[in-house]
């Protein structure tokens, strides 16, 4: 069972540890989106491949016997913003390591313009200058849903909100 305060891991390690493709893919995707280790692009990696495994599943058995969890399953990805609205259960085959990533936090913020770089936006979250509806998130890993894009800002007591304002003040 485990004890409670050592949680599972929540990532693989690559089956060959040494594969230079593998290796230099994900070096590129470190450098993109401003990753700390390669532990977070295996979290994404395992997360991708637990939601394959759940649709050759679902695929495999008849429509009307498995309704009920296809529906679950592609209703908490159109929440999580990884699949579009109008997805069936095949794109899940075809959704990448990319897509999860594009949903961190971290990310969020660097494409909002909240950051110049993506590593700034890393350390702007990890040191609590970043709100997600106003409550202080300081994860750069966070997945963000589809409804919270917008809420995404400043925290209200951080110096770098004041510092952004007057920026925008002096540019008019």
């Amino acid at each position: 069972m485990g004890h409670p305060r050592k949680p599972r891991k929540k990532y693989d390690t690559p089956p060959h540890p040494w594969n230079a493709e593998r290796i230099k893919e994900e070096n590129r995707l470190l450098t993109k989106y401003g990753l700390k280790n390669k532990k977070e692009i295996w979290k994404a990696e395992t997360m991708i491949r637990r939601y394959r495994r759940d649709a050759r599943h679902l695929l495999g058995l008849p429509e009307e016997q498995t309704r009920n969890e296809r529906e679950q399953l592609l209703g908490h990805l159109k929440r999580m913003g990884i699949l579009s609205d109008d997805a069936k259960l095949e794109d899940v085959l075809n959704l990448t390591i990319e897509d999860v990533l594009k949903r961190r936090l971290q990310t969020m913020v660097y494409e909002k313009g909240l950051a110049r770089t993506i590593r700034q936006a890393r350390q702007m979250i990890v040191h609590g200058h970043i709100a997600l509806d106003g409550g202080k998130v300081n994860a750069p890993g966070y997945l963000v849903k589809k409804g919270e894009e917008d809420k995404i800002g400043f925290y209200p007591l951080s110096p770098m909100k004041e510092q952004v304002e007057s920026k925008a003040e002096d540019t008019e």
